[in-house]
């Protein structure tokens, strides 16, 4: 009976400890862009980059005082 019992658990558990890779492949392009970007679209995307990066802790530090308080 403890035969059994064995290749049943060894049955059911055996595929769920198996490693299974998922394979991803990226859409890498290796042709240059058809319109470069200029100087104005550059600086607006690093602008906004630095926006999204520095703005929730500029607004933490500028409203420290009100995080301090208890209420």
């Amino acid at each position: 009976m403890s035969s059994g019992v064995f290749r049943t658990i060894a049955t059911r558990v055996a595929p769920a400890l198996r490693y299974t890779a998922v394979v991803q492949r990226a859409n890498v392009f290796t042709r240059p862009a058809k319109d470069p970007l200029g100087p104005v679209e550059t600086g607006i995307g690093l602008g906004m980059f630095a926006l999204a990066i520095l703005g929730p802790a500029g607004w933490i530090l500028a409203n420290l005082e009100s995080y301090k308080s208890k209420e």
